[in-house]
């Protein structure tokens, strides 16, 4: 992984006067948005572009305290102006500072109008990954902080959405992360004047494959992160209960971090990550269900253990919340191990 954090990340997604890309090209982007002080509602939307496939899909998930609602949308890329795809669409307004995010009415009874601002500097580097597979991982990444303004109705409830927390990520080019995995975590803990984002990746050994990231400062400090050690509690079914994250700094600063996953939702097999992104279903495709939040889906039960799920965050005697990402492989050859 090298860093580019020197120059300005590319924001918009790829038009189509880019031509000559991999067949297993994409270009996505996907955003969170929770409350700063409570662990409801939780909204997660992607949307990505496959150009070699002639295909766009996306999707949003919210969680409340005890369902989760699932939308997923998918048509040709040929059939957009590739600013969204069903009831979701975008606007990238300022590069790496504003964008605007719309859902319109749909199956799952939500909707959204909202701007998010920038309030950190952007991480972001290449990734290079050498696979078990013949094709080489090779991605653009990028993750920032920032804040909401706008509206979400959920339901019968309306929420004027001010200052929420929400944490960006930006990816481009070719995935392909197979075989060996062990422990997935994508972690954006927000706090009052920073976030602590960093992706990290084990084999089943708990040899370290891939760790990026950075704490990113309202200040416009960017402390790209050096090491992570974990000491996290799952259920049998491989749901997150607790644990702690110790992260160390190129500035030589070491934060110690709690984060309390007790509330229930995130499972992103209802945004499709079950294997499904990127798959042609032809024009103005849109499915949808809901989870209930009652010990009835888990990691360990779904297509996919990938979970984002919206935790209280302690360091120190600053709190704080935001999303940990976790998939943990089902293989009964693994057991989780502490490295803290």
């Amino acid at each position: 992984m090298a860093s580019t954090s020197g120059r300005t990340f590319h924001d918009p997604l790829v038009g189509p006067e880019v031509s000559d890309l991999p067949s297993g090209f994409f270009d996505r982007l996907m955003f969170n948005l929770h409350p700063a002080d409570a662990l409801a509602p939780s909204v997660i939307m992607g949307f990505g572009i496959y150009p070699a496939k002639d295909t766009a899909d996306g999707f949003v998930v919210v969680s409340g305290e005890s369902e989760q609602r699932n939308l997923r949308f998918s048509t040709l890329l040929s059939a957009t102006n590739r600013d969204g795809a069903g009831p979701f669409r975008f606007e990238v307004v300022k590069p790496n500072e504003l964008w605007r995010l719309h859902l319109g009415p749909n199956e799952i009874d939500a909707e959204f109008d909202l701007t998010w601002h920038a309030r950190t500097p952007a991480w972001f580097g290449e990734v290079a990954v050498t696979n078990t597979s013949s094709e080489r991982t090779s991605f653009d990444h990028l993750f920032q902080s920032g804040r909401y303004e706008g509206t979400l109705r959920v339901g019968d409830r309306r929420y004027d959405v001010d200052n929420w927390y929400g944490q960006r990520d930006r990816s481009r080019g070719v995935r392909t992360m197979s075989g060996g995995q062990g422990l997935h975590i994508w972690y954006q803990a927000q706090f009052p004047d920073f976030s602590i984002g960093f992706l990290l990746v084990e084999t089943r050994a708990q040899e370290r494959i891939l760790l990026e990231g950075a704490v990113m400062h309202e200040s416009g400090v960017l402390d790209p992160i050096t090491d992570v050690r974990h000491a996290l509690v799952f259920t049998p079914d491989l749901d997150l209960v607790e644990g702690d994250v110790a992260v160390e700094t190129a500035a030589g600063e070491r934060y110690v971090v709690h984060a309390d996953g007790r509330a229930r939702g995130g499972y992103m097999a209802g945004a499709g990550y079950g294997g499904h992104h990127g798959v042609s279903a032809g024009v103005d495709h849109i499915e949808s269900d809901r989870y209930a939040l009652d010990g009835s889906v888990s990691p360990r039960s779904l297509d996919s253990a990938l979970t984002d799920r919206l935790c209280t965050f302690t360091l120190g005697d600053v709190r704080g919340s935001g999303i940990f990402e976790f998939a943990s492989t089902r293989s009964s050859k693994y057991r989780y191990r502490p490295s803290l």
